[in-house]
């Protein structure tokens, strides 16, 4: 099959290309946005690591989307970590459609920040989900979907790995049913939960609350993000304001400060 890539994230890209060309299929180019504050990359990271002969398209704006991505040809799309929603005529351009990969087991944690979500909760795992994209977001029929237990990953470069692994078990077989005509299982709306952006005020650290509840909040930040521009949470620590990037529940190591139930330990900080 020939492929088009839609992603803003340069490991989705290049696990996507590795992938398919060991399944014996051709990607034929990326279609990528000009900057993007969601996922911290923009386009020359793209340039600068695509291959060669990779076609990239920039649309100014979504319905410049259909007629870019028609110019490459795609038989199949697949779409990773892209910051606009896609409308409904370029989801139509590639005849057997496209495929995106979300983070979560559909319909749970439908949304942007599906990880974050799941350590805000305290859940033990995530998933990854292949489904066929729709209008409305993540809803399409699921093509495969796995489960990944959460280890004590604070960032993506510790996570993605692991995810990349878990990737490349389930792309098979997503691609293997669209060969097919396989329409997808339709995801159960009972089930089904949406989840936006982290709200302002969870940024605030609040040293009343239980520890455990505050290393979640901190590490649910790594993963997540507000719609305001909060990016971390925040405390003041000896007058300074910063932004915990690790924490603990158990020490000695960093510095302790008590909370409601006992002492979380602040491993790394940045200036807020």
């Amino acid at each position: 099959m020939r492929v088009a890539l839609i992603s803003q994230v340069p490991q989705a890209v290049e696990a996507y290309t590795d992938a398919l060309l060991a399944l014996g299929h051709e990607s034929v180019g990326l279609l990528c946005v000009r900057t993007t504050s969601r996922y911290g990359f923009d386009t020359g990271t793209h340039v600068m690591n695509a291959p060669a002969d990779f076609d990239i398209v920039i649309p100014s704006a979504r319905h410049r989307i259909a007629p870019l991505l028609r110019s490459l040809e795609p038989d199949l799309a697949l779409c990773a970590g892209f910051p606009w929603k896609i409308p409904p005529d370029a989801l139509g351009v590639p005849p057997l459609g496209v495929v995106n990969f979300h983070p979560s087991l559909l319909p749970r944690h439908r949304g942007p920040t599906p990880v974050a979500w799941a350590i805000r909760n305290g859940e033990p795992e995530i998933g990854i989900t292949f489904h066929r994209m729709a209008p409305d977001l993540d809803t399409g029929p699921i093509l495969a979907q796995g489960r990944l237990l959460l280890e004590d990953e604070w960032s993506w470069d510790e996570l993605g790995p692991r995810i990349r692994e878990l990737v490349t078990q389930l792309l098979p077989v997503a691609l293997a049913r669209v060969e097919r005509g396989d329409p997808g299982d339709p995801q159960d709306e009972s089930l089904a939960a949406y989840q936006s952006t982290f709200e302002p005020g969870y940024a605030e650290i609040d040293w009343s609350r239980p520890a455990a509840e505050i290393v979640q909040q901190a590490r649910a930040w790594r993963f997540g993000f507000s719609g305001e521009g909060e990016q971390g949470a925040v405390t003041e620590l000896d007058g300074e304001r910063v932004r915990i990037l690790r924490a603990a529940l158990a020490g000695p190591e960093g510095r302790p400060v008590e909370c409601r139930d006992g002492t979380v330990w602040i491993l790394e900080t940045e200036p807020a």
